[in-house]
């Protein structure tokens, strides 16, 4: 893609605009670049007769941003996010290529952290970094290549591989397995149950597949996994959880099944990633080596 130069600002001229937004000042913006305030009043008024408007509200003493400065400042922050993020990467490894992935936090650490060495060791020239988003997000305003998703296969403006399914079990401490003494899935009922707030009809869904009446289930309510499974180790409720991500917790005995009843999820995991990096090699390869590894048992 050509890029007309008449449009492409330099980036002395944006970082001081990128500061000056920031702090709401064209001092603080000298201070942080070292330049002078008059210098950076230069460079940010020289960019508004580029845009053909002006980007601050000056009065007296005091600078702020207007509407459309707002507006520009965030683009362009996001802009030189990607170019810093791009340069870091390359210096780390000017000889590969960098992949930026965006991991959901629990499977990130327990699923792909252990497995990664294996791509590492087979591809030496990549390097890799890791990020935690929960959400999805815009790959066209995220310095990511690629992320893990749970959920349907939807995510616009991204492509998606599949990977993998879970199977979903209840979970507890020995303890109260032992208090309760549950027998049947609607023994459940009786007991605390833990719910994610990612998940919030997981329980309602898992009681259905069992053929339990149960409507408006309540409980306490957590955010994250790690804490879901740490809750019901602690012998504070039963928390429905991917098998396949708390099989330490079950070999170690600290969780137990309260019922050995496991239920496939509507959700699934895939591999979301950016179109435009479909023939970046780095990709390619870490596609293909995470199909593989997601197939194995």
């Amino acid at each position: 893609m050509k890029f007309p130069r008449k449009y492409l600002p330099s980036m002395s001229v944006l970082c001081a605009f990128e500061a000056a937004a920031r702090h709401q000042s064209f001092t603080g913006a000298a201070l942080e670049l070292s330049l002078t305030q008059s210098a950076v009043s230069r460079q940010i008024r020289a960019l508004e007769e580029l845009l053909g408007t002006d980007l601050f509200v000056r009065e007296r003493q005091t600078v702020r941003l207007n509407k459309a400065g707002e507006a520009y400042a965030r683009e362009i922050r996001e802009a030189l996010k990607r170019v810093s993020a791009a340069t870091l990467g390359f210096r780390a490894n000017p000889q590969g290529g960098t992949l930026n992935i965006a991991i959901l936090p629990t499977f990130g650490t327990r699923w792909l952290a252990p497995r990664l060495p294996a791509f590492m060791a087979a591809n030496p020239g990549i390097t890799i970094n890791l990020a935690t988003r929960p959400e999805q997000f815009d790959f066209a305003t995220e310095p990511v290549d690629a992320a893990i998703h749970f959920g349907l296969p939807v995510w616009p403006g991204a492509e998606l591989d599949f990977l993998m399914s879970e199977q979903v079990v209840p979970a507890c401490s020995r303890a109260l397995r032992e208090q309760f003494d549950f027998q049947a899935p609607a023994d459940l009922l009786k007991a605390p149950l833990l719910h994610l707030e990612s998940r919030p009809d997981a329980w309602e869904r898992w009681f259905h597949a069992m053929g339990v009446q149960a409507q408006g289930v309540n409980g306490m309510l957590v955010d994250q996994f790690a804490l879901a499974s740490q809750a019901a180790m602690s012998g504070l409720g039963v928390a429905l959880l991917p098998r396949f991500l708390i099989e330490a917790e079950l070999a170690r005995g600290d969780l137990v099944l309260a019922i050995d009843a496991q239920v496939e999820s509507a959700e699934k995991y895939y591999l979301a990633w950016r179109p435009s990096q479909a023939s970046y090699p780095p990709l390619q390869a870490f596609r293909a080596w995470l199909a593989a590894a997601a197939r194995q048992p």
